[in-house]
């Protein structure tokens, strides 16, 4: 995938700019929540949910930048997710993209608050897209979707779920609909986002199609490699799902079957997208979510 391999390398180093530029805070001030926010935010990752918001881009045919600020929201929305997943009280993670978690370095307190502070900032981010040329009633749709996909309805109610299932035993379409909440929600709201700003249903049906069976296919490999994968790799701890008792595919399924279905999520996102070059990205983006090393 060299292709594919170079636009993520070169989106990455774009994103993470923006980052950097939209973060003027104290970050000299140690102590400071927003030290603790720039930590997490720049501690690496592959910044996979605003490159889906960037490749998502390219259907509607406007250019990539005028999307930063959502492309800014969603991972900040995602960063937050992951500090308050690493908690003790949660995961109880040590480490997040090969570096201490927040709360080892901050203590659990300011890393709340921490989460707490870059979720808010991405609705900031959202609202301003107002002022970026987009239909005011569109960006109030969008704020819309992603609040549903990070709220109650979504990611919460996915994460709810995933600890109600542990050391529990579940079938196949409980397992699907923990994540289609707790990875795919956001992962849908990343794809069409600039669909909904752009007041494209037809684009925003096709993306959303896609975007479900990505968040289920980038799920299963996830939970194989938490349990084959190389934690030097991964830049995470591996085998934590089996010590949680988490509902896993490979748990319900073994690594063979979850493979298998793995790939068919991965095709039936592909006949989602149907034909043109400017789905190419997307279809880089779901080869190398089902393709990662594993």
């Amino acid at each position: 995938m060299p292709e594919i391999a170079q636009w993520l390398v070169e989106t990455r180093v774009t994103i993470d700019n923006w980052i950097r530029d939209d973060l003027p805070w104290r970050q000299d001030l140690a102590g400071t929540v927003e030290e603790a926010m720039r930590y997490s935010l720049l501690a690496g990752g592959k910044r996979l949910r605003p490159q889906l918001v960037l490749a998502a881009a390219a259907l509607t045919g406007e250019p990539t930048d005028r999307f930063r600020l959502a492309a800014l929201a969603v991972e900040y929305l995602h960063t937050y997710s992951l500090i308050h997943d690493d908690l003790p009280a949660m995961d109880n993670d040590d480490l997040r993209r090969g570096l201490p978690t927040s709360h080892k370095v901050y203590g659990e307190a300011m890393a709340i608050l921490a989460g707490d502070a870059l979720l808010t900032e991405a609705w900031g981010k959202m609202a301003a897209l107002a002022g970026e040329g987009f239909d005011p009633a569109h960006v109030v749709r969008a704020l819309a979707v992603l609040s549903r996909a990070a709220g109650r309805g979504g990611l919460i109610r996915g994460q709810v779920l995933d600890l109600a299932a542990e050391h529990q035993t579940v079938g196949l379409e409980q397992l699907e609909e923990i994540h289609r909440l707790k990875t795919g929600a956001l992962f849908e709201a990343c794809c069409i986002l600039p669909a909904v700003l752009q007041g494209d249903p037809e684009a925003e049906r096709r993306l959303a199609r896609f975007a479900r069976h990505f968040g289920l296919a980038f799920q299963i490999v996830d939970d194989i490699l938490n349990v084959i994968g190389d934690r030097t790799v991964l830049g995470k701890a591996t085998g934590t799902d089996v010590a949680l008792g988490k509902a896993t595919y490979p748990r319900l399924l073994g690594i063979e079957e979850a493979r298998r279905l793995a790939r068919h999520h991965a095709t039936e996102a592909d006949k989602a997208l149907g034909g043109g070059a400017a789905a190419d990205v997307l279809r880089g983006l779901m080869r190398f979510a089902v393709e990662r090393e594993w």
